[in-house]
């Protein structure tokens, strides 16, 4: 269970869609800045949502880091 209280509202699933396509986004030559702002108006989060997504993904492995 997650402890980031931002995020709680936000299934396990739909965090890692958004971490997927935010390491996608990166992978494509895009900014982490860039990343995180269009994350956050595509999937309708804020960016502050967005970086506690991207440590949660980096912390747990999720894919497509493992």
């Amino acid at each position: 269970m997650t402890s980031h209280k931002a995020d709680e509202q936000l299934s396990e699933d739909r965090r890692k869609e958004i971490f997927l396509a935010l390491v996608d986004a990166q992978d494509h030559e895009m900014s982490v800045a860039q990343s995180r702002n269009l994350m956050a108006q595509r999937f309708g989060v804020n960016e502050n949502q967005v970086r506690l997504i991207e440590r949660e993904g980096m912390e747990l492995q999720w894919p497509p880091l493992g």
